[in-house]
């Protein structure tokens, strides 16, 4: 007779924030990119991750698209440089504006990526000391 093995209970993993924390978080990191930078999608999602417990460039893409109007939306764009979809005449110009590397394709990613510096180390540390 064969006897089933017992069942090994899973424990639950909580995000470490909410939805609506993360959307915060994702919009204030943006507007954090100083003019003439820019990140990725998966680089928001990476600078979130440690804290967040989530790490999806599709999902930053997401609350860009539906949450990024109020925030300088045009300074993130994908792992390759090209522009927000749909957007890319507009975020070209204000791009430009910024005096931000371009590139026939998009940005220069080379010459143009930002990286928030790490937690406590002072100006454009992240997370901000006050915390998500």
């Amino acid at each position: 007779m064969v006897t089933a093995a017992p069942l090994r209970r899973v424990p639950i993993v909580w995000p470490a924030v909410t939805p609506d924390e993360y959307v915060e978080a994702v919009l204030e990191l943006v507007e954090r990119i100083p003019p003439g930078r820019v990140m990725s999608y998966g680089a928001v999602a990476d600078a979130l991750a440690e804290r967040s417990g989530r790490n999806s460039a599709r999902l930053v893409g997401n609350i860009m698209a539906r949450h990024g109007g109020a925030v300088p939306w045009h300074r993130v764009v994908n792992s390759a440089g090209r522009l927000p979809p749909g957007h890319e005449r507009e975020a070209r110009a204000r791009l430009r504006a910024e005096g931000t590397p371009l590139r026939a394709s998009g940005v220069d990613l080379a010459a143009a990526a930002w990286s928030p510096a790490p937690a406590g180390t002072g100006e454009g540390a992240w997370p901000p000391e006050e915390g998500m």
